[in-house]
């Protein structure tokens, strides 16, 4: 049996509607760990089918570290006005360019890196799997070059705030509560040289 307290929780922690919180929970037997990992595989999945739909509508926000020396303006677009101008839209958006300050990542997403990128990547990266024997070289190859990525392309990186979680996850979960596709359509992060 699940309680109301337990859907009151689970909702605070995740934001997302009443009815699938307690959906969640039935499904994990009242176990809230599990109930999370269900609502973020429903995430993903809601993610996917929203995948087709155009974005008529977004918002811009700004992010200016507490030092003055670093800020960022990111672009986080959505499908209705009535998303874009809800207050919890406009957070995440900062919570994103935010993170950008912290991170400081080169890609939005994997299918922004360019060729020349990936070739010089490759090449540091060969250089150190040569001695390595060659029926396995190309898969190690792989790897360091997806983990190296995986650290300068947005999407992929733990999100600052909660690190159990990619952009990309949190992302994720912001379609499974205002029910609208989401992305990052692109943003700039400036900071003074000394």
């Amino acid at each position: 049996m699940v309680t109301t307290e337990q859907i009151k929780d689970l909702r605070d922690r995740t934001g997302v509607s009443v009815m699938q919180c307690k959906k969640a929970l039935e499904e994990s037997g009242g176990d809230i760990e599990k109930a999370l990992i269900i609502l973020r595989k429903k995430s993903s999945e809601v993610a996917l089918k929203k995948g087709d739909r155009t974005f008529k509508a977004g918002a811009i926000q700004s992010y200016i570290h507490s030092t003055g020396n670093v800020g960022v303006m990111v672009e986080l677009l959505c499908e209705t006005d009535f998303v874009s101008n809800n207050e919890e839209f406009k957070t995440l958006a900062r919570d994103i360019a935010m993170h950008i300050a912290a991170t400081n990542p080169k890609f939005a997403r994997k299918e922004d890196i360019d060729e020349v990128s990936k070739t010089k990547a490759a090449e540091v990266f060969e250089a150190e799997v040569k001695d390595k024997p060659e029926n396995v070289r190309a898969k190690i190859l792989e790897g360091k070059l997806d983990t190296y990525f995986s650290e300068l392309v947005l999407l992929d990186q733990p999100f600052v705030k909660n690190p159990e979680i990619t952009v990309q996850g949190l992302i994720d979960n912001a379609m499974l509560k205002f029910g609208e596709k989401i992305e990052v359509s692109r943003f700039v992060r400036f900071m003074v040289l000394n």
